[in-house]
This record gives structure tokens, C-alpha cells and sequence, in this order.
């Protein structure tokens, strides 16, 4: 029998997540006894399911090897029984799936169903692909709406004997608190009958790239101007008030020269360097492909833009990866910010909670011949700390 491996990955997602937030609760106070015995308890059942995915990968490759069809899920793919379902809701809607398969759908408060196990694994890594800044910043998976971050300055210390008279470096650490919030981002997907009528592979394949991209566009936009929670939006990287006041700004307005790049990867301290990264839109990539040193008066050298000769690999300019995000503004003169460098997984953080959520929507767009989906589901997005000067912006030039 073919185990349901994204289930349990799921599972164990959920257990870290809680983990992590006993973890986080007693940072500064330690562990209560109960809290201790749960955070045991919750390790101890995490290693049990990754014993349990291992074997259960293994038990599915000899199966599905072995199996006519290549599974139950046909072309190599299994799927559960919760999947199957899933999926013909989203063909059939409610009124065309049956008693057992609507019992194996999970329905929130607002009538949208859970996306099931397989299925929001593909979109997952259709996010991953899609989504610039998921590609760079560290994400973490939460079980609340909001999560309390804690800070404290750090210390100070120098050389020198106490014995022989040396100063003792004074310093008051200064602790600091704020909470960081989950946001809701929901958008509207059009799909044409003619694709429901596709096989169950071909249509979790169409669902991850399609409502994926619809979820990406949001989030790419929400990760970099997002106007934070006030707006209820996520924390943008290009808008932070930290950031903004620490801008490096090029020489004119409307090009850019070498020198505009190497001072924003010396703004960056040394312990940041090694990871970081370039983000910027195709414009102003089609700007800097053209940039060449001047090895010496009116002669110049090769381009510092070296393209990837590695599949999947970025291409780099000055010795860093670069990632294109055309969220990012473009070089017309306008003074925004056109570049972002630095380490993301030091300089921002992005919070995710609970499964993405999709609504039929069965006779709004049938006379165009398309069924519309509603798909909801809850992100946020923070700078870590953007003092310590992990990430730097780069603005066009202001008179």
C-alpha cells in the first residue's frame, strides 16, 4: 500500500512550527516544566515521522516501480484519496463530487477548501520558483496571526588586563520587542472548462503553475513595497525607513556606473558578503550587461556581466548572484529605488501560516466558458534587524 508522504510532511511542518514557538515564547525567561515535557514530546514525534517519510518514500518508489500504471495517481504521480477529492471539486464543484469525497475535503469559515497535501506541495514549489525573495530570505512556518520578535543590543568588550589597570568596556544591553504579522492575500484565478476536463496530473501541474503565478505576482510586490500592517501588507524591503535613510545613491541620474555597484557591496559588512545576492528589474539588467571596465584611457575590457554556464545557476555581476524582480522601479530619472544587494537570509524573514485555500466559483463566468477560483491564503514579511545593514538599497540619483 502507497503511503501518503505529503501528509505526514505536512504533519511534521506543523509540529516544528510548534516547536519553534515554544522555543521563541521562553527565550529570555526559560522553559516552564510543562512547556519543556510538550517541546520533548514534540521533537520526539518530528524524529518519528521523519523515520516514517523515509521508510514510506522507499515503500512508494519499489511499488510504483513495480505498478502497470506507474501508482495510483498514473505517470509516477500517487494521490491520496483527500487529493482525488480535491481534485474533483475543482473540476465538478460541490455539487458534482460525492458524499465520501466531500467528507475527505477540509472547508474553512468562509466556505473555501483547504488545497489538499499533493497538490499544495506542487504550488509550494511553484512558489519557490516564481517568488524572487522566497528564492533569498529565510522563511519560517507559524501556527498564529502574529509572532512577537525579540531583540537585544549587543555587547561590548576589549583588550587588556583587569590586573594592569584596563578599562573595562561599559555597555547596556537594551531589549526590545515587536510583533510581526500575518497578512491576508487572496486573488481571483480564471480557468477554462476545457482545462478541467484534463487528467489529474495535468491539472495539479496547471493548478501549481497557474494559481501559483496568480499568488506570486502578490507576494513579490508584497515582499519588496509591501506598506506593512497598517496597510495590511507585508513589511517591503524597498520601503523600510531604516533602509531608506541608509540609501546609496548613483553618480547621475539615468545610467549607472561601476562605481554605483561597488559601493553598495562595501556598505554590506564583511560577515554578510558571502550570500548575498543582487535583486533588480530586466531594464536595469540590460543597463549593467553593458558595463565594462576602462583598463585604461578610452580602452576597456571585458563585461562584468557574466552570464551562468550551469543550468538553474543566476547569472553574477561583480562576483555576486543576480535575481530579476520588475517590481523594482526602472532607471527613468524618478529617484526610486533600482537595486537591492546584500544577504536576504540575514535581512529578511518571511512568515507563513496554514494551507492555501481555493473557492469555486460556479456560474459568475460561465458564459465566457470559465470557472473562477478565489484563492486565499495568509503571508507575512519582516526585515531582520536592518540596522546591522544586511541589505542595502541602491536609489537613482536625487539633485
Amino acid at each position: 500500500m502507497l503511503q501518503n508522504i505529503p501528509a505526514m510532511q505536512r504533519k511534521r511542518t506543523e509540529l516544528l512550527a510548534k516547536a519553534r514557538e515554544l522555543l521563541d515564547n521562553a527565550e529570555h525567561r526559560g522553559m516552564s516544566e510543562g512547556e519543556d515535557t510538550e517541546y520533548k514530546n514534540l521533537i520526539a514525534e518530528v524524529d518519528d515521522l521523519t523515520v516514517r517519510i523515509d521508510k514510506g518514500k522507499m515503500q512508494n518508489s519499489l511499488e510504483m516501480a513495480t505498478a502497470p500504471g506507474g501508482g495510483r495517481g498514473g505517470k509516477g504521480i500517487y494521490l491520496a484519496d483527500e487529493d482525488r477529492a480535491f481534485l474533483n471539486y475543482i473540476r465538478k464543484g460541490k455539487t458534482g463530487i460525492t458524499q465520501d469525497e466531500e467528507r475527505a475535503l477540509v472547508e474553512d469559515s468562509t466556505g473555501g477548501y483547504l488545497v489538499s497535501p499533493a497538490i499544495e506541495e506542487e504550488l509550494q514549489r511553484s512558489l519557490a520558483k516564481f517568488v524572487v525573495v522566497r528564492q533569498l530570505a529565510s522563511q519560517r512556518t507559524i501556527t498564529k496571526d502574529r509572532i512577537l520578535v525579540r531583540d537585544i543590543t549587543e555587547a561590548e568588550v576589549n583588550w587588556g588586563k583587569l590586573e594592569t589597570g584596563a578599562a573595562i568596556t561599559e555597555a547596556t544591553p537594551a531589549p526590545s520587542e515587536d510583533y510581526k504579522y500575518i497578512e491576508d492575500l487572496s486573488g481571483l484565478v480564471k480557468v477554462g472548462r476545457d482545462e478541467l476536463e484534463d487528467s489529474d496530473y495535468d491539472l495539479v501541474n496547471f493548478m501549481s503553475d497557474s494559481f501559483g503565478r496568480a499568488i506570486a505576482e502578490k507576494e513579490n510586490y508584497g515582499f519588496l513595497k509591501g506598506r506593512g500592517h497598517s496597510e495590511n501588507e507585508p513589511d517591503g524591503i524597498t520601503v523600510d525607513p531604516t533602509l531608506v535613510a541608509a540609501t546609496k545613491a548613483t553618480a547621475d541620474d539615468g545610467v549607472v556606473t561601476i562605481d554605483d555597484f561597488l559601493q553598495c557591496i562595501y556598505e554590506v559588512p564583511p560577515k554578510y558578503r558571502q550570500g548575498s545576492a543582487w535583486v533588480f528589474n530586466s531594464t536595469l539588467e540590460l543597463e549593467i550587461r553593458k558595463l565594462r571596465a576602462e583598463v585604461a584611457d578610452g580602452y576597456y575590457g571585458n563585461y562584468l556581466w557574466q552570464p551562468s554556464l550551469i543550468a538553474g545557476a543566476p547569472p553574477t555581476f561583480l562576483g555576486y548572484p543576480v535575481y530579476n524582480q520588475d517590481d523594482m522601479e526602472d532607471l527613468t530619472g524618478t529617484q526610486g529605488v533600482i537595486a537591492v544587494f546584500g544577504n536576504f537570509q540575514y535581512g529578511y524573514r518571511i512568515l507563513d501560516r496554514s494551507e492555501i485555500t481555493i473557492l469555486r466559483l460556479n456560474e459568475l463566468y460561465a458564459e465566457a466558458g470559465l470557472v473562477g477560483f478565489i484563492v486565499y491564503r495568509r503571508v507575512g514579511g519582516y526585515l531582520i534587524k536592518p540596522s546591522n545593514k544586511a541589505l542595502v538599497l541602491l536609489t537613482e540619483h536625487s539633485a
